[in-house]
């Protein structure tokens, strides 16, 4: 009898005991989580974040500076702004509706659905898209990507568009082309299910920005003066301080796109670093072969051609492919931005020289150079000619989608509210006619 009583209290006993512990764990959501979250790894997360950090400066300073000191004197806050605003506008699109386009789940290859509106669901577990961070993490990073890419694009158009119409285009654009796009490579769209490699860039960020940057010249015309009037850079060591941030910042652009601290991300470091090497090694040494003399401009120039170009090959090459790429990319740059007069458009800052050009070479020498032993891909210089299709593919693709886009939202915006300024505001500046500042008080 004594046996059985006491075998009943330790039942009773554990079971409350169950019972308390199950409590415990409802009100304590910080233990679910941590449950919840065991497979974060910390220095995965803390790569990725880094990486945003990384991404965010080539914006604002990196390509701020760099634009702003290839303008005139007059335009250089004006172009300082459009840089800084893009970051503040598209970070909060990407958090509304801008990641949810990109990389909610899929509709029909196409885009992506709602689910993610407002960052719904987007929390602090492991996302569809990477196992070892957060999926906020995930999202904070790719949305530096949405940032900068039409940032690049207002090089184009430097010195004469509305800032009415440049924050209109900005918004639509990152709607209608980036995010498509971003969700056709990346988001589990077509591009990306027929096997077009990407790895951080190519065809979404360099050839969507210098396609668009080319319907965006032509649409707005030529800067009043070009080309017969002298329109030199007012201040190269700030271009030189932006190109080098720039360069800096390019290690979180490709080697983030690892998302991790890992071997492809160490891969996409050096190759990163030997192709922007080389690109600026060969643009000096053709302009001194074609003009007598080098230049900083050409050599900074350069650096940012072969970022370009390696960009979709970095986790997918090794260091000699990315050395080879950096010279072609620094060679068939160059000839585009001294073709530009000749072809009679005025890209201001030559972005479709360098994002257009570069980033088209970069996407077809991923589909030549790609090696197994880096990405798990071969390319047709290793054997697997099939590759080329998709490269080539996407390419074609991007190029048609962008420029058709692109010159729609241009064309609304004409006849609405109109693009250029006018005589007047340009010869003025637009640091005082957009603006009502100066960027010196001399």
């Amino acid at each position: 009898m004594f046996a059985e009583l006491i075998d009943k209290v330790r039942i009773q006993a554990l079971t409350a005991m169950g019972m308390c512990f199950g409590l415990l764990m409802c009100l304590t959501p910080g233990v679910v989580q941590a449950q919840e979250e065991a497979a974060i790894n910390a220095g995965d997360t803390a790569w990725v974040l880094t990486s945003s950090v990384l991404v965010l400066m080539m914006v604002a300073p990196g390509l701020a500076l760099f634009y702003g000191g290839l303008v005139r004197r007059k335009n250089v806050l004006a172009t300082l702004m459009q840089s800084f605003i893009l970051l503040a506008m598209i970070s909060v699109q990407w958090v509304l509706w801008g990641y949810s386009l990109a990389f909610g789940p899929d509709i029909g290859g196409v885009i992506g659905n709602l689910d993610y509106l407002g960052l719904m669901g987007v929390g602090g577990e492991a996302g569809p898209y990477a196992d070892t961070i957060p999926h906020l993490a995930f999202m904070a990073f790719q949305g530096m990507f949405a940032a900068i890419t039409p940032a690049l694009i207002t090089g184009a158009f430097a010195e004469r568009m509305k800032f009415s119409a440049f924050l209109i285009f900005g918004l639509l654009w990152s709607t209608l082309v980036y995010d498509p796009l971003a969700h056709w490579v990346w988001g589990g769209g077509w591009i990306g299910a027929m096997g077009a490699l990407d790895f951080a860039g190519g065809t979404v960020v360099h050839i969507s920005s210098g396609v668009s940057a080319l319907v965006c010249a032509i649409v707005l015309g030529r800067r009043r003066g070009f080309p017969g009037e002298h329109m030199p850079p007012h201040n190269l060591p700030l271009a030189v301080v932006g190109a080098a941030l720039l360069w800096v910042g390019w290690f979180g652009f490709n080697a983030g796109s690892a998302l991790g601290a890992n071997a492809t991300a160490a891969f996409a470091f050096v190759t990163t670093n030997t192709a922007a090497a080389a690109a600026a090694l060969t643009w000096m040494f053709a302009e001194w072969r074609l003009s007598g003399r080098p230049t900083m401009l050409g050599a900074a120039t350069g650096a940012v051609a072969g970022l370009v170009a390696i960009t979709p090959a970095a986790g997918f090459v090794g260091p000699l492919s990315a050395f080879l790429i950096g010279i072609v990319a620094g060679l068939l740059c160059f000839g585009a931005v001294v073709m530009k007069v000749r072809l009679g458009y005025d890209d201001s800052l030559d972005v479709v020289g360098v994002h257009g050009v570069g980033g088209a070479w970069g996407a077809l020498a991923t589909g030549l150079f790609a090696a197994a032993a880096v990405g798990g891909t071969n390319g047709l210089f290793f054997g697997n000619v099939a590759q080329m299709g998709p490269q080539i593919i996407s390419v074609v693709a991007t190029c048609v989608y962008a420029a058709a886009v692109t010159w729609i939202i241009l064309k609304l915006l004409d006849v609405t509210i109109g693009l250029r300024v006018s005589q007047e505001d340009e010869q003025m500046g637009l640091d005082l006619s957009q603006h009502n500042e100066a960027g010196y008080t001399l």
